[in-house]
């Protein structure tokens, strides 16, 4: 056992397996700079989240650095040119993922020069937090250790979450895989200044970094790296090597002995975890004004020179295929990643991205054929290797079954994939493509709910405002209703005003004498005819408000004029001279009159009514 070892501070997790390492073959020589490659292919998608929106069009000539494509949405992470050169296209392309299905990329021609923008340093350690995290939405670093999630969100938690405690995740447990361990032997002093700027950001009281006890050297580098910070709350904590310590929570567990809840994150419990390898683009970042362009990757396996490369994004696979001397002829394909969580590659052309921290040349020799899978025997060996403390072998059942319902009860989505239940399995089954399966199939269903969920909202939406549509319709209508029946009652209660007028207007030219009775006759009708023609022209008005009609009407001087005319030609004709009959024609005139101004009233609050109806129904 390594003399680094103190197991005293190591709370050991259930299960996990050891199988063979593999890490002594690319650790031989030092880390080499890949030489530019003759043209650079930019997935958009090379992390979790959003994918970012392009700001570049064909054509166009770039600087290394220079921003491409700019983070989209709250978790997305920008994307960079990684050398100077012209935009050639922007098209789909196969890309390392397990779908083997093409997507979006950029691809720039390089010219040679590998001419930098002007890069912008940042004094971080006096400049406020806040905006030294939101700057980094910019940067495009993302986690490479695997996961790839935008590190400035990592970084939001601060005092307000109550993060104390940085965890540094340098186990690299999976075989093959040695970049992380080449980063901290050559690279030491970058890392512990990376992990400073991350705790200041961040907050945290202390930082633990975690290391297996399989990198002797990597160990021993980091602890002069602190030990020269003079930063007395960093410590390196070595662990036992054991797969899949290097799993965040699992690491969590054994360097502090605390247990995150399955349905919460770490920073709920005052714990953030970093790769090293993020840690050392943050410092780049910030010291250097450098976005994340690059990072160290496993070229192993079947290979003639297996080694780690300092590999810029976007460079095509065969271009570092060929710095490690080339593949073998017994090269069947390559794995992305380790033996146990890593996949095969749809195409030898894809690009590095920044989820690439190995590449394995697979051969048969290497990774033979899976045997034949065997009936389930329920010996419970995956259960005893489970680091999650699942059963295994009952999710197996509910997958196979597609009873998803309950493999969902049994915990299905705490499973981390790491393919340890599959290492021990006596009987050759391929448990987690039956995990993978079911976790797809439970995704889709949720995400169907969801769709129906929102398409049964929509619906109750829409009637909802048909029915208020239809409410508020009915009640103006009501309203212009009620208007036109008060109008209505009005003008009748005018109309007997008026018949009250005349007959006292003849009670008055009766008491004047008999000598003017003919002439009270005809003031009387004319009276009368001028109160029917202006209750008349009011009911009309009314009728034109209830019906909605917007009707001008207009009565002007000319016709007051033209009825008394007309009342003086009558008068002329029957002899009207006489002293007495003046005050019966006087009266009947000043009925007319009367009359008319009414016409005139009514037909000027008519016409207002009608116009704010119309602006009503409008």
């Amino acid at each position: 056992m390594n003399a680094l070892v103190n197991f005293s501070k190591i709370f050991k997790f259930n299960g996990g397996v050891h199988p063979p390492e593999n890490k002594t073959q690319s650790t031989q020589l030092p880390i080499a700079q890949l030489p530019l490659p003759e043209k650079i292919v930019l997935p958009l998608r090379q992390h979790v989240g959003n994918i970012p929106k392009i700001k570049v069009n064909v054509g166009d000539k770039v600087l290394k650095g220079q921003l491409l494509a700019e983070a989209e949405g709250a978790v997305s992470a920008a994307i960079h040119a990684t050398t100077s050169g012209a935009i050639s296209a922007i098209e789909d392309a196969i890309i390392p993922h397990p779908s083997g299905l093409p997507d979006r990329c950029i691809t720039i021609k390089p010219d040679g020069k590998d001419k930098w923008i002007e890069k912008k340093p940042q004094d971080w350690k006096s400049a406020d937090r806040k905006n030294l995290v939101a700057s980094l939405r910019l940067s495009g670093i993302v986690g490479l250790g695997g996961a790839t999630f935008p590190t400035h969100i990592k970084l939001l938690a601060n005092e307000k979450s109550g993060v104390h405690t940085l965890i540094i995740n340098a186990a690299e447990c999976e075989p093959y895989i040695t970049c992380d361990d080449m980063l901290m032997r050559e690279r030491a002093d970058e890392i512990v200044k990376g992990i400073a700027i991350a705790q200041h950001l961040l907050g945290a009281e202390r930082v633990l970094i975690g290391i297996e006890d399989n990198k002797p050297e990597a160990a021993a580098s980091m602890r002069v790296a602190v030990s020269a910070t003079n930063i007395t709350s960093m410590q390196v904590v070595v662990v036992p090597t054991l797969y899949p310590s290097g799993d965040a929570r699992r690491l969590v567990h054994l360097v502090l002995g605390t247990e995150i809840p399955f349905d919460k994150r770490s920073t709920e419990v005052g714990l953030q975890v970093f790769n090293v390898a993020t840690v050392l683009a943050l410092y780049r970042y910030f010291e250097f004004g450098e976005p994340s362009l690059s990072r160290i990757v496993s070229m192993t396996g079947n290979v003639n020179k297996p080694q780690n490369f300092e590999v810029l994004f976007g460079t095509p696979l065969p271009h570092l295929v060929a710095a490690a001397g080339g593949a073998k002829v017994a090269t069947t394909h390559f794995i992305m990643g380790g033996p146990m969580m890593g996949f095969d590659l749809p195409s030898d052309k894809v690009p590095i991205t920044k989820a690439t921290n190995c590449i394995i040349a697979a051969s048969i020799n290497l990774f033979a054929p899976p045997p034949a899978a065997m009936p389930c025997i329920r010996c419970a060996r995956c259960a005893d290797a489970c680091p999650v403390d699942l059963q295994p072998q009952e999710l197996y059942w509910f997958a196979k079954a597609d009873n998803f319902e309950k493999a969902n009860d049994y915990k299905l989505f705490d499973c981390i994939e790491c393919g340890a239940c599959s290492y021990v399995c006596p009987s050759n089954i391929p448990l987690v493509q039956y995990y993978r399966y079911a976790k797809s199939e439970i995704i889709a269903i949720d995400k169907a709910h969801e769709a129906a969920d929102l398409a049964r909202e929509r619906n109750d939406f829409r009637l909802a405002r048909i029915e208020r549509e239809k409410l508020e319709r009915a009640q103006k209508h009501a309203e212009r209703a009620q208007a036109a029946k008060t109008a209505s009652e009005s003008l009748k209660k005018d109309a007997t005003g008026l018949e009250h007028s005349s007959a006292s207007l003849k009670a008055n030219i009766h008491v004047d004498g008999g000598n003017a009775q003919n002439n009270d006759d005809e003031a009387q009708k004319l009276a009368k005819q001028a109160a029917i023609a202006a209750a008349i022209e009011r009911a009309k008005a009314a009728k034109a408000v209830a019906g909605g009609a917007q009707k001008n009407v207009v009565n002007t001087d000319e016709n007051i004029k033209k009825e008394i005319a007309e009342i003086d030609a009558r008068r002329q004709a029957v002899g009207l001279e006489t002293n007495i009959a003046k005050p019966a024609i006087d009266a009947g005139k000043q009925a007319k009159i009367a009359a008319a101004i009414e016409r005139a009233k009514a037909a000027k609050a008519m016409a207002e009514a009608a116009k704010q109806n119309g602006k009503e129904g409008s």
